[in-house]
């Protein structure tokens, strides 16, 4: 198991790399994984959209109103910004995949304005 300074080092070289999210994002990403991960009786393997829906949730419980804010400062605007995150993680080796799995899992699978504004519960 990788200590957390060696993962946050590599999520800073792939932002390095690219900077189109923030390194919170991608540290997000990862507990949100973990979040999903703990709703399971098993360990298996979580889909896009089951991560997505995890996001959803868990960015919910951390950010309440301000989810949407936080993920659009991260540079995050819609589903498919986590699926790239999700697999330039996977490509730096710091998750793993299924043939089966692919960006397009996490395309348009919700709205955030509609989750993160209309829906919430105040």
């Amino acid at each position: 198991m990788e200590r957390e300074s060696d993962i946050y080092d590599k999520i800073e070289k792939i932002v390095d790399q690219d900077s189109r999210y923030k390194v919170a994002a991608y540290a997000f990403v990862l507990l949100a994984l973990n979040f999903t991960l703990a709703k399971f009786d098993k360990r298996r393997h979580v889909t896009g959209r089951e991560l997505l829906h995890g996001i959803r949730e868990f960015g919910i419980q951390q950010y309440g109103p301000m989810t949407k804010t936080v993920f659009n400062y991260w540079g995050v605007t819609t589903t498919r910004d986590f699926g790239e995150i999700v697999f330039s993680l996977v490509e730096h080796k710091l998750l793993g995949k299924t043939e089966e799995d692919k960006i397009e899992d996490f395309v348009e699978v919700y709205d955030f304005e509609e989750e993160f504004e209309r829906k919430y519960r105040w």
